[in-house]
């Protein structure tokens, strides 16, 4: 049995100003980490779901990155909004986000992930 129904791992990883690769924390992850948190102890969810920093995650091009245990989904969320839409669908009631879920070999961000950050 899990200690957590759930463990989220934001990356928060942060590189030299101007790496060719980005980071998640210049991309905002903690404050979409901190939201999150902050809306997981409101609901009082904070003893089944455990919102965490990591270090870096290696999928630095599409973070802001999280990942979801124990499915193993993996989210690049760019906006409070977002967060909140993985929370109430993700977290709350067991379904994915699909728009906002990174594929296993995926290496750049698709067209719709693209037009919602522009």
């Amino acid at each position: 049995m899990a200690y957590y129904k759930a463990h989220v791992f934001c990356c928060s990883n942060e590189r030299p100003a101007g790496h060719e690769r980005g980071c998640c924390k210049e991309k905002g992850a903690d404050k979409l980490r901190n939201y999150m948190k902050a809306r997981i102890k409101e609901l009082g969810l904070e003893h089944d779901i455990r919102i965490n920093n990591s270090g870096c995650l290696h999928r630095c091009e599409l973070g802001p990155t999280m990942v979801i245990y124990p499915e193993g989904a993996w989210y690049s969320p760019y906006t409070t909004e977002d967060v909140e839409e993985i929370i109430q669908s993700h977290l709350l009631n067991g379904k994915p986000v699909e728009r906002l879920l990174l594929t296993d070999d995926q290496t750049e961000l698709r067209p719709a992930q693209k037009q919602a950050r522009a």
